[in-house]
């Protein structure tokens, strides 16, 4: 007998709480469309009463974003109820998620509330939330530290009350495997009315068994699983959604008779547009999206994927949408070539993206002797990401040496006027940052930077990835070139445009 496991991705949400991964409402609405193309069955687009732009951004996505359950994260308190059917009404399936901590610690310290005033919250809320919707989930926050018999009567009461899903989280990464499948199959066992709802999980990372402690779940009951897009998520990340995916579908074996909607060809693409706008580079020997995932050094390894490929590859890298290096376009090829090899790739572009891409594609062979696939989804992925440039580079010269102060000039337009302003630094790109505050008297601190090549070779496009702090904010930027140093420019203006853009669309934020 078949059983589909629903994939409930909280990238936009969970995964946007992680420090430094503040999205814009576009780029959560074009993460959101990745999403469905991906072949999510929910998408937590936020938490609407958190801020006004959360808000706005899950109105939006509940507007535009259709053929998913869109879901919105409410306290077990009216007012958050109220402001996440708001935000949600323009979806056609919509549901609302509220939660509620049932730990003792929680209770006793945060909640300051004894179990039976607990259990009457869980009902009243979930009772509430069913005035504006019938699909109803409840979370028991930290439910795995959590007295088993007090969780059984919690997820007993909520489905009485009318919740759908009644979600078992591992707050804290907390539980082992074995211990967390146990948990899951206590309550198959134990709540009387469980089978008039559904059993999800959502597993946090901080012991690194986040995607064990989902999968031991799975085999135990549970019937969705809450996830992100490359693990991203608070403190050390969530499950994530792609090493939950290929396990259950490498080792069908195993998990019998378990299957997803997911199509598997869009992982590496939503992987690369998830860590390009939150800034997050994925690591190089992360499992499915990173960049060694299919690559082989040892000798005996190369000589059986030669061979045979199954010998050390388990996956395929055509199955998650990895594309290798070979050479496909060159500095000759015209629009429709383009346009047709990243229809190859799954993009569509309109007239006006299509042009931006093609001429950068044009400056780019200009610089690069062999275009490669990595390359164009790093163009189309700039030209598509959609932030107003209030701010643009003009031109860039610097110098240094080993006997030489670096210093930097940088030439900034801003609508039509162009401004020009030196600094010296401890690198060009330190002088390059200086002389952009001068023009712009934005200050910020950088936090982190990280250098990455696309493809191989000395004239390799360079993406850069930096977080700033801006009023006490962590923004994340980022840019490619074949001049790092101009990389690294354009991603500190990535982020000051970034927060330019969020202060116009939130008054609250003064700069």
């Amino acid at each position: 007998m078949l059983k589909k496991i629903i994939i409930f991705d909280t990238t936009l949400r969970d995964g946007e709480q992680a420090p430094g991964a503040s999205l814009t409402g576009r780029e959560k609405l074009e993460v959101a469309l990745g999403l469905v193309r991906l072949g999510v069955d929910v998408i937590e687009a936020g938490f609407p009463i958190s801020s006004p732009g959360d808000f706005n951004s899950v109105r939006m996505i509940a507007q535009q974003v259709k053929g998913v359950v869109i879901c919105g994260l409410a306290r077990s308190l009216n007012k958050d109820i109220e402001a996440a059917a708001a935000a949600l009404k323009p979806a056609k399936r919509k549901r609302i998620h509220v939660f509620l901590a049932t730990s003792k610690i929680h209770m006793r310290y945060k909640l300051k509330k004894a179990e039976s005033e607990i259990l009457k919250i869980a009902e009243a809320a979930v009772k509430y939330a069913r005035e504006f919707s019938d699909d109803i989930q409840f979370s028991p926050e930290d439910a795995s530290r959590t007295e088993p018999d007090f969780l059984f009567r919690v997820v007993e009461t909520v489905i009485k009350a009318g919740a759908t899903t009644v979600n078992i989280p591992d707050t804290v990464g907390y539980a082992q495997p074995e211990e967390f499948g146990s948990l899951i199959k206590a309550i198959c066992n134990t709540v009387p009315n469980i089978h008039k709802a559904v059993i999800a999980v959502h597993c946090h990372n901080d012991l690194g068994l986040a995607v064990a402690n989902s999968l031991a779940a799975v085999r135990n009951g549970a019937g969705q699983v809450e996830c992100t897009i490359n693990g991203i998520g608070e403190r050390a990340g969530n499950a994530a959604l792609e090493e939950i995916v290929l396990s259950l579908r490498t080792r069908k074996g195993y998990f019998k008779g378990i299957l997803t909607s997911i199509n598997t060809k869009e992982i590496y693409k939503i992987s690369r547009l998830v860590s390009k706008l939150t800034g997050f580079v994925v690591a190089p020997n992360k499992a499915i999206v990173g960049g060694n995932a299919f690559r082989h050094e040892s000798g005996i390894h190369q000589d059986g994927v030669l061979k045979k490929r199954r010998t050390y590859e388990i996956i395929s890298p055509e199955d998650v949408g990895f594309y290798g290096e070979g050479l496909v376009l060159g500095k000759h090829s015209g629009r429709h070539a383009l346009s047709e090899r990243l229809k190859q790739l799954g993009f569509v572009l309109n007239n006006d993206q299509l042009e931006q891409a093609f001429s950068r594609f044009k400056e780019l062979a200009d610089k690069k002797k062999e275009i490669f696939e990595e390359d164009l989804l790093s163009i189309v992925e700039e030209q598509m990401k959609g932030l107003p440039q209030v701010w643009s580079l003009a031109g860039l010269e610097f110098c240094g040496g080993t006997s030489v102060k670096p210093r930097a000039t940088i030439k900034l337009k801003n609508k039509d006027k162009t401004y020009t302003a030196s600094s010296s630094g401890d690198g060009p790109v330190d002088a390059g940052y200086k002389a952009i505050e001068k023009i712009t008297k934005i200050k910020a601190k950088l936090l982190d930077y990280s250098l990455q090549a696309v493809t191989s070779g000395k004239d390799a496009l360079g993406e850069v990835s930096i977080k700033l702090e801006i009023k006490n904010k962590e923004v994340p930027g980022r840019a490619a070139s074949t001049d790092i140093v101009e990389a690294s420019v354009k991603a500190y203006l990535n982020a000051i445009n970034r927060v330019l853009f969020q202060a116009e669309k939130s008054p609250a934020i003064r700069l």
